[in-house]
């Protein structure tokens, strides 16, 4: 008798314990979304999300070792979070509602989020999206590194966003809305791969805006090309970008026009001979960047004095920056990619206003307006855009509107790159990825861009020149200095 009620006592505590079990991983996942994060439950089902799918046939030999169904996690147009700062409950509830299939309340939750951050543009995609449901779209994919570059993204984000709240709320492309998915490649040339391979194995995808860094661009645009889907790059500037393929685009100039510019601007205006380069041996945007500014400047009769790697482990600003000096040099051609920044704003700590200083693209971020006492002040810097130029246009008025505040050029590329697809996608005879490519790459090919058109060369390269801008004293940035255009 003993030994029966014990037996009772442990089958009852047993199923106590299962039940509690259960009831704590109910709680789990509801509040910690571990079915999101996990891919399986809710999120896994969710209609705004890709589903994992098999391998394309029509993948080519060498690229079936990049299929990873797994890439779907870094995509979403609403079914998960890819941005981990910035999490409102307002926002996590809106996602929650999306997998829940509850689309009012997540619109509800979207909008919401958007009182609190207007200037957030992953919430503004995702209640875009959400506003069309299960509807019918056309769809198109934004890849950005999230991971790695969370501001350089919002503000890739914050065009393609303004783009497709302004087409949707004009009635979308023949009366159909543009839906938006969001991939984030975390600037890994390997993860690009397997982003582009899920894209392309979702047919209802038209073409990517992206990527960001040249080096995942052209690993990216491999795959793009082969299984035939257009890709716009809003950022990627390399050379070697050109003549790619039919597929790959981009609405930044390239290096050599940004390349030429500078070394005009060295020899015209600061009537200045010999320069210094100091770049990143390991990007392709920087080596690509030094080589055309180095050409340019030769063709034009000045001279390359000293070549420095940023990324040599044992670079000395202090120690390169007086080798320039005894070189002669009077100008110093800082040229990294984001990840030597910190070893470019040495040099210009090391110069301190001794010799000219001038810059790439990505020299253009408040760090180097922060620096600017430090070294930076009157640095000139070629940029695609600048706000101060187009100051009275309708899309600075309206970005300020929608956003609270200016953007900046990768915003406008962004914009223009989501604007070349949508003019596509209208003008194509059926918009299939096929005759999205060849309207665009027809010589009467023209989209309305954010301040001008868009027009590419048969190279794949916009037909565009670059903006100088100076660091100055001013009150814009509210750092005491800002990037003034060089008339």
């Amino acid at each position: 008798m003993a030994k029966t009620n014990e037996t009772s006592k442990l089958i009852v505590s047993l199923v106590i314990t299962l039940a509690l079990i259960g009831l704590g991983f109910s709680w789990l996942t509801r509040n910690l979304n571990l079915g999101r994060i996990l891919r399986f439950g809710p999120a896994a089902q969710s209609p705004l999300d890709l589903q994992p799918t098999p391998l394309p046939t029509t993948v080519p030999v060498g690229f079936s070792s990049f299929y990873n169904p797994d890439a779907i996690t870094r995509i979403s147009q609403g079914g998960r979070l890819l941005f981990p700062d910035g999490v409102t409950i307002q926002k996590e509830g809106a996602v929650a509602a999306l997998n829940e299939g509850d689309l009012q309340r997540a619109i509800n939750g979207l909008e919401a989020a958007l009182r609190l951050n207007r200037n957030d543009p992953e919430a503004l995609i995702y209640l875009n999206n959400a506003r069309i449901g299960s509807g019918a779209s056309f769809s198109i994919a934004v890849a950005v590194p999230i991971s790695t570059d969370p501001d350089g993204s919002r503000e890739i984000l914050r065009g393609v966003a303004q783009a497709q709240t302004e087409i949707n709320q004009a009635g979308g492309m023949k009366g159909t809305p543009l839906r938006v998915y969001i991939a984030n490649d975390e600037g890994d040339p390997e993860i690009a791969k397997q982003i582009a391979i899920a894209l392309i194995g979702d047919p209802s995808i038209l073409g990517v805006v992206g990527h960001y860094a040249s080096d995942v661009t052209l690993a990216a645009g491999n795959a793009y090309d082969a299984l035939g889907l257009v890709a716009i790059s809003p950022v990627s500037t390399s050379v070697t970008l050109s003549n790619r393929s039919d597929y790959i685009l981009r609405t930044v100039p390239s290096d050599s026009v940004a390349g030429s510019t500078l070394a005009t601007y060295t020899l015209n205006t600061l009537q200045q001979q010999k320069a210094a380069v100091f770049y990143n041996s390991k990007s392709g945007y920087s080596e690509s960047l030094k080589t055309e500014f180095i050409s340019a400047l030769l063709r034009g009769g000045g001279q390359v004095v000293g070549v420095y790697d940023l990324s040599a482990p044992n670079f000395d600003a202090e120690a390169q920056v007086q080798q320039a000096q005894l070189a002669g040099a009077t100008v110093l051609a800082l040229l990294p990619n984001t990840g030597q920044l910190d070893n470019a704003f040495k040099v210009a700590r090391a110069n301190y206003g001794r010799f000219a200083l001038l810059g790439g693209d990505d020299m253009y971020t408040p760090k180097t307006l922060q620096m600017a006492e430090q070294g930076t002040a009157e640095m000139v810097v070629a940029v695609p855009w600048h706000i101060l130029a187009h100051n009275d246009s309708p899309f600075v008025a309206a970005s300020r509107q929608l956003w609270g505040g200016d953007v900046n050029w990768r915003t406008v590329t962004a914009y223009d790159a989501t604007q070349t697809l949508i003019r596509a996608i209208q003008e194509a005879p059926a918009p299939t990825r096929q005759k999205i490519m060849e309207t665009i790459r027809s010589d009467s090919f023209t989209a309305t861009g954010a301040t001008s058109n868009v027009q590419f060369f048969p190279s794949g390269d916009r037909n565009q020149n670059v903006q100088l801008v100076k660091v100055q004293p001013g009150g814009r940035s509210g750092k005491g200095f800002d990037f003034v255009p060089v008339p």
